[in-house]
Order: structure tokens, then sequence, then C-alpha cells
């Protein structure tokens, strides 16, 4: 059987203290089952001795012996007379976990098991009708002179690429046509990122928790993933940050400071700071996903939303009349500044879509970098599609006119549904707990005594 040094080992460990929840011996023990679920660690390697990873680690020997009872009674961990512990790749058959974050997509089937259940598996919301009324105004005439091309833009339409830049000049980050890439959403841009700039490997930084599918896109490439943080962006995560660093040189840092998915939370401007700040003293490369960043709920002025004037294509200029719900909400208000907007062009990406606020069967979604980054991750792209759907691309130049109509839509059901899930959820199940999410469209839940 293959053995793991204790120092190599501590050194996967990295931050497990810190960065975990719960007393010591839990976070030691979701440590270890996270390095086997991650391949870091082997199915079948032997561990040190609980003396010896205690010595190293720097703690008693009774957390490390109730970190391995952890594991032991989850079935990932199994003794082996005179020899040691032995770590498994998977717990016990009856603990095993179905893959399904695409499972309300694929199946459609509703279950049994009581009256009137309540399904939660997504959080996926209906096309918008301006979408309709933007194909609807497709022309002929506008068709014409593309389809006298080859319809082949592996960079994305340049009337698209144009307004997605105008959309960052906009919020105060200055942007060329020539920083943009269109992509197939923003899944593919996450994907490509991965692909591009993660060796097999490599430290990359996340918060805990994260979107799913990029944790996914990240394993599949190898990564070591290191989760800083807790139950949201912000807090404790650029000083985690740092005292990372002093041990390992993350290769990059994935982060959704505005509307994070699954939280909901978004980073308030003094958090930005120290985020930008860490950041640029480490000169780390940042990856931002701002995926979900126009499905923002917040008030006028939180999250550095007045920090920049203007307008996005289509919107309201700054001191100009904002469109209020009854409460006197603001319905149209810009999605906050992107963090990019303080962070080096050249070591910085951020990802974007239009997806999740007109539709998810609109697969339009966008990289802004340096060009040299864009260049890079264009040519890994083509070896996937040649381009993406010219029609998509059309559609979205005229969807990004009518950005604040859409966000007044949107939001409006947004708050609506957001206020009867709550309700929901208080009756049928008291005992759970969440903070109101600051925008998406998900709550994250913490269910007491319950492995979600």
């Amino acid at each position: 059987m293959a053995r793991i040094h204790s120092t190599r080992l501590s050194r996967l460990l990295t931050g497990w203290a810190s960065e975990g929840t719960g007393p010591l011996p839990r976070r030691l023990a979701d440590a270890l089952r996270e390095l086997a679920e991650r391949g870091d660690v082997a199915g079948g390697t032997l561990l040190p001795s609980q003396r010896e990873l205690a010595s190293v680690l720097g703690v008693s020997r009774s957390t490390v012996t109730a970190a391995y009872g952890l594991l032991e009674s989850e079935g990932r961990l199994e003794s082996v007379r005179g020899s040691g512990s032995r770590l498994r790749a998977s717990g016990a058959p009856d603990g095993y976990v179905t893959e399904g974050r695409l499972v309300s997509f694929d199946a459609r089937v509703r279950t049994g098991g009581g009256a009137d259940p309540v399904d939660l598996s997504s959080g996926a919301l209906p096309g918008l009708g301006t979408v309709a009324e933007a194909v609807a105004a497709l022309s002929g005439e506008g068709l014409g002179a593309l389809l006298t091309e080859d319809g082949y833009h592996p960079y994305g339409l340049p009337a698209l690429r144009e307004g997605i830049a105008a959309y960052y000049r906009a919020a105060g980050v200055p942007t060329e046509a020539e920083q943009i890439l269109v992509t197939a959403g923003s899944q593919q841009a996450v994907w490509l990122v991965a692909q591009a700039l993660v060796e097999p490997g490599d430290t990359v930084v996340v918060e805990d928790p994260t979107y799913r599918g990029a944790l996914e896109a990240l394993r599949a490439r190898g990564a070591r993933l290191v989760p800083v943080g807790g139950d949201g962006p912000g807090g404790e995560g650029p000083a985690a940050l740092r005292r990372l660093a002093g041990h390992a040189r993350p290769r990059l840092v994935y982060l959704q400071p505005t509307v994070h998915n699954p939280t909901g939370h978004t980073l308030d401007e003094a958090a930005r700071r120290e985020w930008r700040r860490v950041l640029m003293d480490l000169e780390l490369f940042t990856v931002e996903d701002t995926s979900c960043a126009e499905l923002f709920l917040g008030a006028a002025g939180s999250a550095g939303a007045a920090a920049v004037g203007g307008a996005f294509p289509g919107g309201e200029r700054a001191g100009a009349p904002r469109v209020a719900d009854q409460a006197g909400e603001p319905l149209a208000e810009a999605a906050p500044v992107p963090l990019a907007a303080g962070l080096p062009m050249g070591s910085t990406v951020t990802v974007g879509t239009l997806s999740k606020l007109f539709w998810g069967g609109l697969r339009v979604g966008w990289i802004r970098s340096s060009p040299q980054v864009v260049t890079r991750l264009a040519q890994i792209k083509t070896s996937v599609d040649l381009s993406c759907s010219m029609l998509d691309q059309l559609v979205a130049v005229r969807l990004l006119d009518r950005l604040p109509e859409a966000r007044a839509r949107r939001r409006a059901v947004l708050r609506e549904r957001r206020d009867a899930a709550e309700a929901l959820l208080r009756a049928r199940a008291p005992h759970w707990e969440w903070t109101r999410p600051e925008g998406g469209s998900a709550l994250w839940v913490r269910v007491p005594g319950t492995d979600t």
C-alpha cells in the first residue's frame, strides 16, 4: 500500500484549521475527506500515525484521533492491523450521493413522497418576454449582410463585442472590443479559463461555498482547490488568502463579489477595497465571475453601485429619476461596479452572461480581459466550436439596449418570489435558517442536524 509522508500531507492540508467550520477534529476530518474526493490523496493510501500527524500539524493527538474516528464512522477510513489507517476514496456505499446539479434540467420528473411536495431542485428562471420581442424584431434586412459571410466569428459578432465593451465603460471600467470574447454562456467561459490558465496540480483559491459549475471545471482540469472564507464572500477571505500565500503560491483566485452563487451575498465597498488590496499586494491572477450580477436586489448606493456615474447602454444618466417599486426601492439600478475596476487588466478575467437576466436558453456569455489573454482563450475555444450562434448574438445586441427594462421586470418578480419562498419555508421548515440574499434566485439554507 502507498504511504503519504506527514510533511507532504501537511502541505496538502494548508489552511484547514482556519478555513473550516466547527471543532478542530471536524475541520481536519472534512479536509482529509476533501483530499480523497479530489484525488489529491489516492484511495488506499496509508495515513501517518496519529502521533506523527499531530506533531507536524501542531495540534494535540486527541484532535487527530477524533478526526480519524469521524472518518472511520463515515466509512472513509479503514484501520489496518499493524499498518495504520487507510484513507478510502469514497465512503460507505449507502452514503453515496449522486450528481444532482443537472437532474432537474434532464429528468423533468416529479416523484411521489407526500402530499403537495415542494420542489427545491433548481433555481433556474423562466425567460423574459423581452427575449421573444427581440427575436420578433429581427428582420431579413438585418440578417442579409451576415448571410453574405461564412458565419464564423471566433471572437464574437463585432457589434456584440462593442456592446459588451460599452457595458463595462459605462460601469467605470475602460474596455475596448478587442478585450471581449463571446462565449456560449458563462459556464463555457469558466471552462475556457480553467483550460488556459490552470495546469494539473495548480492551487486555485475559491470561496466557501462557491458556484458548483466552476468547481467542476477546475477539478476536471486537475486543480487543487483551497477554500477561503465561509458562507459567502468577504469576511475572513482576504486575511485567509494572505495566510495561504505565505505557504503556497495560488495560480489564480476565483471570486463572485456581486450576487454570489449560491449565497446571494454581495460585497460592500469596504470589502471590495480589501480584496483589491490583497490581490494587488500578492500579484495574483483574479477571475471575477459576475454571472448573477444583474440579479442584484440591493438598495441604491450599496456595494459600490453609486461609486461611478454614467449609464449602461439604454440606461439612466447619473442623477436621473430611477424606476422604483411601491416600496420605493430602485428596480432599474445597474449592477454594482465590478471588482475588476481596480485591478490590473493583464492579470484579471471577468466573466459575464445575459442568460441569468434574460433566459437560460439564450447561450450568450463573455470574457473580459487583456487582448493577449482573450487571444489565448479564443484559440482554445475554436478547438471546441468555431463560433457562437450568430442568431443568438444578434438577439443579444438588441437585448443590451433593453437592460433597464429587463432589470425592472426580473427584479420585481425575484422580490415577489423571494418573499414567497421565505414564507413557505418558515411555514414548512421553521427550524431551517438562512440570511436574506441581496440578489439571485436561491436561498442558501442551513439545516441543523442534517447532512443536506
